[in-house]
């Protein structure tokens, strides 16, 4: 029985689940370990702040003064400090960006390892209803959208904040009736700034979700295997026009999200543009009244700053307006790293220094959830003692994976429980667990690597000699060998350079590596031809020799010398024995092998087993 579910993403929390400003409580304290680099990049943005905003001061002083009076030392002098003001901001700027980049990176590299390590914990449940590709696109695209956010738009953000603050007190010192006049805008230009700002965000998270359609989309068609189904459905034209529609979606959504207030910010943009004008004009005006406002130095140095003013507050606005859009990529992160852990490690978890490998299901109860419908397992006892083996079979959907799956703790029992030695599965340490039980599949996955690489995935630190004498052991060797590059050639994607049989021996010689006390064989020649699987075989019972063996099968011609046999029903243990016992009982096992033998074909016979006496294995210190 397999794991239901059908929803292709984690649900999304409930509105006002997490409002804006915790949201932003939460991504400030992403920076929370980078406080010293902040402080340091805080005071390299004041310090360039107050710097850039002596310049129109300076500039006042020539044309009031310097010019007037002829004073030629102190116009040298000015034009020098305005020369040093210019190197020292550009100094300071290039300082400030160093950091706060290093700054933010580090936060992406957080985030990206947070999001992973926290994945790589979820249940196997999560993954069988997720897509692969959705996935990947939070990983990739929603923390890589986030770049800017926290590189340049947090430094742009402080920046400007503190230019802003700074040259508004310039203007205050020079003239504060302009300045009243030059501001009076300003709270328009915010409220229109957050209304944009909330149009893209509502458009980025509508584009994140396209972008993670597409991304799943080409993930599973391009796939080696998802080409074979395409080419050989004829679903080529099909599958390249769907995904046409979703590329242009994807770019209708693209430019609306450049184009969501660009109007609305061009038009505020024009009027801070205007201002100076406007402040030339009025100033023009009472000079031919004859009531000058101010001095022409004064003037021109509040224009000047004035323009100071508005680039940092347009940027100021638009780094808002970009801000609130990525609260849409934080929003899709943050509903990954809060998705509940089903299966933890104990707090002291039990670590033995032995495993013999010994396994007991007592009173085990497991269901996948209400959509599941019945439970997948019901009441439970089994026991198998170190060494020996224990064969599940019995119709589809009957529970025979399932029962696999509980020991390596690839599911939690939600009744009864699976013990090790005697020892709660539970109870153990991950690590223990992972190097006490071993589980050949009938879905071999290899890693688009070379053949070694592929092995030495079970133990890193595995010499040439040990892969070599696993491969024997394996029966996979000899073609390994023949290759023009031996233990070096690349297997391809998902291991599909070699056939059905070769994968599946190079699965065993991978486990063989590991030496694991307890093996879970889940129909691990099922798929395979008679002769193929007659060469696994004879693999699978070197791998099983001398240790817990718990085989599901399909095929009961690999199960006959099992020292015993279960068979399930609906979750449920129907029958039990030995071969020849269920043969003679006549029951259900009895009809499975009757139909069995009517469409089988003879295979050469079996080599004898090797003697299954118990192997000790070492669990890992610490």
């Amino acid at each position: 029985m397999k794991p239901q579910g059908t929803d292709p993403t984690p649900p999304a929390p409930a509105p006002g689940e997490e409002r804006p400003p915790a949201q932003v409580r939460r991504i400030l304290g992403l920076f929370r370990p980078y406080r010293a680099r902040l402080a340091v990049v805080g005071l390299l943005v004041g310090l360039s702040s107050l710097v850039s905003v002596a310049t129109p001061f300076l500039l006042r002083a020539m044309l009031d003064t310097a010019i007037p009076q002829g004073r030629t030392a102190l116009l040298s002098l000015l034009a020098l400090g305005m020369v040093a003001t210019a190197v020292l901001t550009s100094v300071l700027n290039v300082l400030q960006t160093l950091i706060s980049t290093t700054v933010g990176q580090r936060v992406m590299h957080d985030l990206r390892t947070a999001v992973y390590s926290h994945l790589q914990r979820m249940s196997l449940a999560f993954f069988t209803r997720t897509r692969t590709g959705e996935v990947q696109s939070r990983i990739a695209n929603d923390i890589g959208g986030m770049q800017s956010t926290v590189t340049s738009t947090a430094t742009s953000l402080v920046s400007n904040l503190t230019g802003v603050t700074a040259t508004v007190a310039a203007m205050v010192a020079l003239d504060w009736r302009l300045t009243v006049v030059s501001l009076l805008l300003l709270p328009l230009f915010v409220r229109i700034s957050r209304r944009v700002g909330n149009e893209r965000k509502r458009i980025t998270a509508q584009r994140q979700k396209q972008l993670a359609a597409m991304s799943a989309a080409v993930q599973e068609s391009l796939s080696v295997s998802g080409i074979l189904l395409g080419r050989t459905m004829g679903r080529s034209d099909s599958l390249s026009r769907e995904f046409a529609a979703q590329s242009d979606g994807l770019a209708d959504l693209e430019v609306r999200s450049s184009m969501a207030g660009r109007w609305r910010m061009s038009t505020i943009q024009i009027v801070m543009a205007a201002m100076p004008a406007v402040v030339y004009w009025a100033a023009g005006l009472a000079t031919a009244a004859g009531s000058p406002v101010v001095s022409l130095g004064t003037l021109v140095a509040f224009v000047s700053l004035q323009q100071g003013l508005f680039r940092p507050t347009v940027s100021l606005l638009s780094t808002g307006v970009q801000v609130q859009a990525s609260l849409a990529l934080f929003q899709r992160i943050f509903e990954y790293l809060d998705l509940p852990v089903d299966i933890t490690e104990p707090a002291d978890p039990v670590r033995p220094a032995r495993i013999r490998g010994e396994v007991r299901f007592e009173d085990v109860h497991f269901s996948y959830g209400p959509a599941a419908g019945r439970p997948a397992l019901t009441g439970i006892d089994l026991a198998v003692p170190a060494g020996g083996s224990l064969a599940v079979v019995g119709e589809t959907g009957s529970g025979k994976t399932t029962l696999g799956m509980l020991v390596p703790r690839l599911y939690d029992v939600t009744g009864g429980r699976v013990a090790l030695d005697g020892t709660d599965v539970r109870d153990l340490s991950f690590d223990t667990l992972a190097a006490a039980v071993g589980v050949v599949s009938q879905e071999t996955y290899l890693f688009h690597a070379s053949v070694a690489d592929n092995l030495r995935f079970a133990k890193p630190g595995a010499t040439d000699a040990e892969l070599v004498a696993a491969a024997r052991a394996a029966q996979i060797h000899d073609r390994i060998a023949a290759l023009p590059d031996g233990y070096d050639t690349l297997v391809g994607e998902r291991g599909h350079r070699f056939s059905g049989g070769e994968k599946q021996r190079l699965a065993i010689a991978r486990t063989l590596l590991r030496n694991p006390p307890v093996l879970i064989l889940d129909e691990a020649t099922s798929a395979l031809d008679n002769r193929t699987e007659h060469a696994v075989q004879q693999a699978v019972d070197a791998l099983a020799a001398g240790r817990t063996t718990i085989t599901i099968a399909h095929r009961l011609s690999t199960v006959r010398d099992a020292d015993q046999i279960v068979v399930l029903d609906g979750g449920r243990i129907a029958e039990r024995g030995t071969h020849d016992e269920l043969v003679a009982l006549g029951g259900r096992y009895a009809a499975l092998v009757a139909r069995e033998e009517a469409t089988r074909t003879p295979v050469p016979a079996r080599t004898p087993s090797p003697s299954r006496t118990p192997v000790p294995v070492e669990a890992p210190a610490g």
